[in-house]
This record gives C-alpha cells, sequence and structure tokens, in this order.
C-alpha cells in the first residue's frame, strides 16, 4: 500500500520488552498525546541502523522540544531489541513488528533483503500528527542510507 502526506496513519500493533513478558501495544494508542516518529529500519545490530538510531538518542532533546514520540520499528524479537537498545543506551521506544503487519500497512517491506530474507523493514521515516494523519515520508530503497533529520524536525515544527 502506498501512503501520501495527508492519509490516515495506520494502526499496527508492535511489540516491546522492557522487563518481565513481551507486551503489545497499538499504535492509535499513541495518537493524541504527542507527535510521532516512526523510524523504519531493517535490523538491530547493523552499522547504518546504530548510527540512526544513536543519532535520534543524542538529539532526544529536540524531538522532545516538537512534542514528539520517537519510536523505532524493525522486524527483530523484543528480546534482540531490548539487548541492542542497553548496550547501545538507546532511548526511544522499539517496536518489534516481528510479524510484519506494519512494514505491509507503510508500505516498507524489502521484497528481499539480503539473499533471500523477507518481511525486512526498508529505512523509513514518517511524522504523524496528535490527529492520527501523516506529515512527512520519507523511504529508502538502499538501507545504507539515512533519514533527514532536518526534514522530520522541520515536520514537526510545522505541527507547533
Amino acid at each position: 500500500m502506498q501512503l501520501s502526506i495527508g492519509d490516515k496513519a495506520p494502526d499496527v500493533t508492535l511489540y516491546e520488552k522492557i522487563s518481565g513478558p513481551i507486551t503489545s501495544f497499538k499504535l492509535s494508542d499513541e495518537i493524541g498525546k504527542q507527535n510521532i516518529v516512526l523510524l523504519f529500519f531493517p535490523a538491530v545490530f547493523t552499522p547504518v541502523c546504530t548510527k540512526e538510531m544513536c543519532t535520534i538518542t543524542d538529539t532526544t532533546a529536540e524531538y522532545d522540544a516538537l512534542d514528539a514520540k520517537v519510536i523505532g520499528i524493525s522486524g527483530d524479537l523484543p528480546y534482540s531489541q531490548l539487548e541492542w537498545k542497553t548496550q547501545l543506551k538507546l532511548n526511544m521506544t522499539l517496536g518489534s513488528d516481528f510479524n510484519h503487519d506494519a512494514v505491509k500497512a507503510y508500505g516498507v517491506e524489502y521484497p528481499s533483503w539480503a539473499g533471500g530474507l523477507h518481511g525486512v523493514a526498508k529505512r523509513a521515516s514518517f511524522v504523524i500528527d496528535k490527529q492520527g494523519v501523516i506529515r512527512h515520508i520519507e523511504i529508502f530503497d538502499d538501507a545504507n542510507m539515512m533519514p533527514d533529520f532536518d526534514a522530520i524536525k522541520q515536520a514537526l515544527s510545522s505541527l507547533a
């Protein structure tokens, strides 16, 4: 499905491990509380994904000032995401899309990745306003590309 700016953000269920059992949360539960930045990425423990999420962690105050919650999404198991998050001291929410529902709903699934893996997220960013409307989209076919963080922040600034 091809999403466009102005579309309603698809509601998806993501999974998270903080402590104790794996829990789930719906994107719709977050709508209205803050603006949301969804950052889809291929896989934890990979160089570009690590650089991307460390960049977000280093600039958390800027996203906080723009009243934005950042959610990183990959198809990794929540256990792997937690280990990566802990090792890197990441401070954003990481949502597991192990069932690959979010990559399909947002149209960011590689048809085939790294020799035949399926369900892997393209690197992509979406800004969703408090009404649940998509205000920014950036999708890369090349997993080595980094999101345009300035464009993300500019989209968030326009929502104030």
